[in-house]
C-alpha cells in the first residue's frame, strides 16, 4: 500500500493527465496482479510464469504509451505516402528525434511496473526458483540441506519439508529482487534528471515563456476539441437538412486538405517568429499568397520533428483515435 501511495503522489504532480493515469494504472495493476491473479505454479513452468508476469505487462504498458501519445500519430499519419520532397537522411534524422522523444515518455510506465514488481519480489522469487540451471540452484542452496535443490521449485508455495532452507533462500531472492528494483528506480530518476537538465540547458526560450507556452498549448488543444465538435455538428446538420428537405445546402466554410495538413504536421520551432504551434503559424501566415502557403506547408512537413526536446510538449496531449 505504501508503494501505491508513493506513485499516487507522483502521479498527482504530473501536468499531463494521460501520464498520470498511466502511472496510476501501473501501480494499481501491479497490486491487483500480485495479490489476486499471480499464483506461482511451483513446477517447471515457474521460470516462464514469473518472467511473463514481470515483462509482458511492461510490454503492454509500453505499447499503450505509444498508442496514447498524440505525437506518435502525428508522426505516423501519412508517413508512407512520401509527399515531402526532402533528403532521406534528413527525414530519417527528424523521425528518429521524434521517436526518441516519444519513447522517453512511453518507457516511464513499463519501467515503473518492473521497478514496483521487483520491490514486491513475488515474480522474481517464482522465476528464480523455477530455473533449470544447476549452477544457479546450487548457489541458491549454498550451505543448505541436500533436500533444498530437490524442493527448490516448491519454495514459493510453502508446502515443503525444509522450512528453514525455504526461509533463507526466499529471503535472499527477495533481497536480490529489491536491490534490482531500487537500481531501476535510481536509473529512471538519474536519466530523467540528466535529460531534463540537458533539455533546459539547451532551451531556446526563458523559463517563464516556456511556462506560458505550456498553458497556451493546453488551452489550444481543449478549444480545438470544442471547435471540432461544434463545426462537425453544424456540417452534419446542414447535410441532413439538405437531404431530408431536398433543399440546396447552406454555405459552410470548411478548411481544405492543405489547411488540415499544415496544422497537423509536427511543430518546428523557429527563432524568426514567435509562434507557439502549427495552428498559430498557419494563422499568422494566412494572409500570404497561396504559393507561399504551399511552400511553407511543405517546409513544415519536411522538418516538423526537429523541435527541441524542451518543446516536446507542443505536439503531445489528449489523443482521439
Amino acid at each position: 500500500m505504501d508503494k501505491f501511495n508513493t506513485i499516487l503522489n507522483i502521479a498527482n504532480k504530473q501536468t499531463n493527465l494521460g501520464f498520470g493515469l498511466v502511472a496510476l494504472l501501473t501501480a494499481g495493476g501491479e497490486q491487483i496482479f500480485s495479490s489476486a491473479v499471480f499464483r506461482c505454479p511451483c513446477s517447471e513452468l515457474s521460470f516462464l510464469y514469473g518472467l511473463v508476469f514481470l515483462l509482458v505487462p511492461a510490454l503492454a504498458l509500453l505499447l499503450l504509451g505509444y498508442i496514447l501519445n498524440k505525437k506518435m500519430w502525428k508522426l505516423v499519419t501519412g508517413l508512407c505516402q512520401g509527399k515531402a520532397k526532402v533528403c532521406r537522411w534528413r527525414k530519417l534524422a527528424a523521425t528518429g528525434t521524434a521517436l526518441f522523444q516519444i519513447s522517453t515518455t512511453a518507457l516511464v510506465a513499463p519501467s515503473s511496473w518492473i521497478a514496483v514488481a521487483l520491490l514486491n519480489g513475488n515474480y522474481y522469487e517464482c522465476a528464480m526458483t523455477g530455473t533449470n540451471i544447476s549452477a544457479l540452484n546450487k548457489h541458491l542452496c549454498q550451505d543448505q540441506s541436500s533436500q533444498c535443490e530437490k524442493e527448490l521449485r516448491r519454495f514459493p508455495c510453502g508446502k515443503i519439508s525444509t522450512q528453514a532452507d525455504r526461509e533463507d533462500v526466499l529471503l535472499s531472492l527477495r533481497a536480490q529482487s529489491q536491490i534490482l528494483g531500487w537500481l531501476v528506480i535510481a536509473s529512471l530518476m538519474l536519466s530523467s534528471l540528466l535529460l531534463n537538465c540537458a533539455a533546459r540547458c539547451a532551451s531556446p526560450i526563458s523559463y517563464l515563456q516556456l511556462k506560458f507556452w505550456k498553458v497556451y498549448v493546453q488551452e489550444e488543444s481543449d478549444l480545438m476539441d470544442s471547435y471540432t465538435c461544434k463545426h462537425a455538428k453544424e456540417l452534419a446538420e446542414r447535410n441532413l437538412v439538405s437531404f431530408f428537405k431536398q433543399t440546396p445546402p447552406a454555405n459552410i466554410t470548411t478548411p481544405s486538405n492543405m489547411d488540415w495538413e499544415t496544422i497537423s504536421s509536427l511543430y518546428k520551432f523557429s527563432t524568426k517568429d514567435q509562434c507557439y504551434s502549427t495552428l498559430h503559424q498557419y494563422v499568422e501566415r494566412h494572409q500570404e499568397s497561396d504559393g507561399m502557403m504551399r511552400m511553407l506547408s511543405v517546409r513544415s512537413t519536411e522538418s516538423g520533428a526537429d523541435n527541441p526536446a524542451v518543446l516536446n510538449f507542443v505536439d503531445e496531449g489528449r489523443i482521439t483515435l
